[in-house]
């Protein structure tokens, strides 16, 4: 077998995540550890037996030679450190959303094409065991034909939800039905449409966002079509994210923590043939039962192992990262603009600062950072300080 040598840059919870399923691997070892503070770098380097431990990106490159550097920081740093991994030739593991626009994505992709370099965004969802078993089900005929995709969020700020976690259900409904031909959403904030002055920088450094509440609609090709919710609710809820597929025969539901299968393609409420039957989550023969790493973030290791043994594309590779944010600039930009948006854009500069440009506006101002005071900031805005 290959042996691949990984870094990580960035060492709070993703790239913690990341660095178990790399460290578990029988093909991967992890050769160095990247991180501003300190602490975080020590703390994992104890956690995982790892003594080479930076603060300097290019040092660490140069001293460990990785054949991967798993980029796991903040959204906004994504473009200028890719640029940087990129430019010594090296395959990238980047989290989720690519970049913070499509100008910056597509300088990332055209530099990894430059450098023959290969892009993994780390949408594990879509490689994970509960989406194998989906798509095995899918593959017996247990639905008959595909004709639907719903996916929601967990409540989040709509925005902010659709570059956080949106990122991973548009992922998810790309690796069933395909890149999206055009989209249309409806967007709102405070319960009306929204305006100019509502775009906002979003909380986590994730990039500029309009909307509270986003419904958009997703035309596939072969007739499917798609709807994505990503709607405040007065309360994150995880139980609320989730992926449902509808067939002429029948119906899958996906979560993060397994699969399910109706057997009618509308829900009766008797009959034991009617009830929701659970699917068999698929693992990796060489997933270790007892270790650190989820079995999603192994498997999406496990895909990039061999991706590159048989030199080819990552499942979550840089294109379709890619394609994800032209689905998601092409939300904003329905909403902003009222109408149908056809994918992929030929202008490739922010919808809304565009907007924004239009109308004499300035860019947003900064907020905080935090979610939580973010969303406090962005209440009194809107006149709900004590709420």
């Amino acid at each position: 077998m290959n042996s691949y040598r990984v870094a990580i840059l960035g060492c709070r919870g993703r790239g913690t995540a990341a660095a178990r399923a790399y460290h578990e691997h029988p093909q991967t070892e992890i050769v160095g550890l990247c991180d501003l503070v300190a602490e975080l770098r020590d703390s994992l380097g104890e956690d995982l037996g790892v003594d080479a431990r930076y603060e300097d990106l290019d040092r660490m490159i140069e001293s460990t030679e990785p054949d991967i550097v798993v980029i796991a920081t903040g959204t906004e740093f994504h473009y200028d450190l890719a640029m940087r991994v990129l430019e010594h030739g090296v395959n990238i593991d980047v989290e989720k959303p690519l970049c913070t626009d499509l100008e910056e994505a597509d300088a990332v992709i055209a530099k990894a094409r430059e450098k023959s370099a290969r892009i993994a965004v780390h949408h594990q969802g879509r490689t994970g065991g509960a989406m194998l078993a989906v798509k095995k089900a899918i593959a017996e005929g247990k639905i008959g034909s595909l004709r639907y995709l719903h996916g929601s969020g967990k409540g989040y700020y709509g925005a902010y939800g659709l570059m956080n976690i949106g990122t991973h259900m548009l992922n998810n409904m790309m690796g069933i039905a395909g890149h999206c031909r055009s989209v249309g959403a409806v967007v709102l904030t405070d319960g009306r449409p929204i305006v100019p002055g509502d775009v906002l920088n979003a909380a986590g450094g994730m990039g500029v966002v309009v909307g509270e509440q986003i419904t958009a609609a997703l035309d596939f090709s072969d007739g499917v079509t798609g709807t994505l919710v990503q709607h405040r609710f007065p309360k994150v809820d995880s139980a609320a994210y989730c992926l449902e597929i509808f067939g002429t025969e029948g119906r899958l539901l996906w979560k993060t923590t397994g699969a399910w299968w109706l057997p009618t393609p509308h829900f009766v409420a008797d009959g034991e043939e009617n009830k929701w039957q659970p699917l068999e989550i698929l693992l990796p023969e060489s997933f270790p039962a007892n270790g650190q790493a989820s079995e999603a973030d192994y498997w999406y290791a496990d895909d990039f192992v061999r991706a590159l043994d048989e030199g080819r594309e990552h499942e979550c590779n840089g294109p379709e990262g890619l394609h994800v944010m032209e689905i998601m600039m092409g939300i904003f930009e329905s909403g902003a603009y009222g109408r149908r948006v056809e994918l992929p854009q030929t202008e490739r500069n922010h919808p809304l600062l565009r907007w924004l440009r239009e109308g004499d506006m300035e860019p947003p101002g900064p907020l905080p950072r935090p979610y939580g005071e973010w969303l406090a900031a962005e209440d009194e805005r809107l006149g709900r300080s004590g709420s």
